[in-house]
């Protein structure tokens, strides 16, 4: 092998252990669980959440009840994904979002397109920013941000 040669396989091989040296996901003790009209009811800590494909949200409004609106971005789990793998039923019409406050809100299907389950706001871990609003948020970019839900425990499916 060439000088150049090795060179160039060095530097392919550094940036390729550099990517995966980003900020890791923080350590957080939290559980999401999928029930309802679900043929696999499930239980995903932050860590799975974490390890799962994630999508950004890119310029999203939050339209808020109270306060100035702002246009933020958003990262994580698509929200048909975590119900593709719950097994929830096709003819579901809306899901029961439930905080860990004990604060509830049904949303239907339709309202729910591209809903994520949020582990970042602006590229920064909302565990780490957020105390006080839980490590995940429901992100329904189709709807205003009140019905938006953060530290969400559980979804439940109903038909």
């Amino acid at each position: 092998m060439t000088k150049k040669n090795t060179a160039l396989l060095t530097v392919v091989l550094l940036m390729a252990f550099l990517v995966g040296c980003g900020p890791k996901a923080p350590d957080v003790d939290w559980t999401l669980k999928i029930t309802g009209e679900v043929a696999t009811p499930l239980e995903l800590s932050y860590a799975d959440l974490a390890g799962m494909d994630q999508i950004d949200l890119n310029d999203i409004l939050m339209e808020k009840s109270t306060g100035e609106d702002v246009v933020t971005s958003w990262t994580g789990v698509p929200l048909a994904d975590l119900l593709t793998k719950a097994g929830a039923a096709e003819d579901y019409v809306s899901i029961t979002a439930i905080a860990a406050d004990g604060y509830s809100i049904e949303i239907t299907k339709e309202e729910l397109t591209g809903g994520i389950i949020a582990l970042k706001d602006a590229g920064e871990w909302i565990a780490t920013t957020s105390e006080d609003k839980g490590p995940i948020r429901l992100v329904t970019p189709s709807t205003p941000a009140n019905r938006w839900v953060y530290a969400i425990m559980e979804i439940q499916v109903n038909k």
